[in-house]
């Protein structure tokens, strides 16, 4: 299953699981009242505000995880960029008999890694397309080395080899920040919140004929979309929400090197 195929099930599941929790919640409620009408609701409220308090407090802190990971996501690409780009310019500083080698591996090193992330929903692509990438890198490293080698390559040597450091460094850097999302555990734990949640709000809806609707699916939405809207943002490249239009700035700097 793909992972947005995932985050829409996720999100429907929920939906409907907070549907069902408010209406058996309820129920609950109608029976407890016709049971005992002085005493159904005390003390009610401070579990209530307990656990909305506490549901509250974990979207909250979900989401701000997410949208700070989602920055920090785009600025990477950016940061890539720039570094290639600097590692790009200092080439001038080789012997010109060394550029041209060099720099066709700085294109196809590009092409790679462009690839892998416009492969995103193939795993398979993106391992072999990172295998390739670090081949790559291999190869323009020690054509670099080679080169700087030669007499009166100091220069070259103090400025173009921390470029090409950063520049594998970075691509490090991103590949792990794909992978860096919160314990399963803690959207589990969103889930079973809004269900419990959802049921002491059903709880407390004991006071017409019948359920208001508009509540319940109101309800139900509303923790459907903002769940949904988390792991949008958990997962960029895969949803609504993406970094996509800032791998134009690879595409502009790879552009620039024909």
């Amino acid at each position: 299953m793909s992972q947005e195929l995932a985050s829409v099930v996720f999100s429907l599941s929920l939906f409907l699981g907070v549907v069902l929790a408010l209406v058996i919640g309820r129920r609950i409620g109608v029976r407890r009242a016709a049971q005992d009408p002085e005493g159904a609701r005390a003390g009610v409220a401070a579990v209530e505000g307990a656990v909305f308090g506490l549901m509250g407090l974990l979207i909250a802190f979900t989401f701000s995880g997410a949208a700070a990971r989602f920055d920090a996501r785009r600025q990477l690409i950016v940061e890539e960029a720039n570094a290639i780009g600097t590692a790009w310019l200092r080439l001038d500083l080789l012997p010109a008999t060394a550029q041209p080698a060099i720099r066709q591996g700085f294109r196809d090193y590009l092409d790679s890694r462009l690839a892998t992330y416009r492969n995103f929903s193939d795993t398979e692509a993106i391992e072999q397309e990172w295998a390739r990438s670090v081949r790559l890198q291999g190869e323009i490293w020690n054509q670099t080395a080679v080169a700087c080698r030669e007499p009166g390559m100091q220069q070259a040597t103090m400025l173009l080899l921390p470029a090409l450091n950063q520049m594998t460094d970075i691509s490090t850097t991103r590949a792990m920040a794909t992978r860096m999302h919160p314990p399963v555990i803690i959207f589990a734990m969103l889930f079973g919140l809004s269900l419990i949640a959802a049921l002491l709000a059903g709880f407390a809806m004991v006071g017409g004929r019948s359920p208001s609707w508009l509540h319940v699916i109101g309800f139900a939405a509303v923790m459907a979309i903002t769940v949904y809207v988390i792991l949008d943002l958990e997962y960029p490249r895969r949803g609504l929400i993406r970094v996509d239009r800032f791998d134009q700035a690879l595409v502009d700097l790879r552009a620039s090197m024909n």
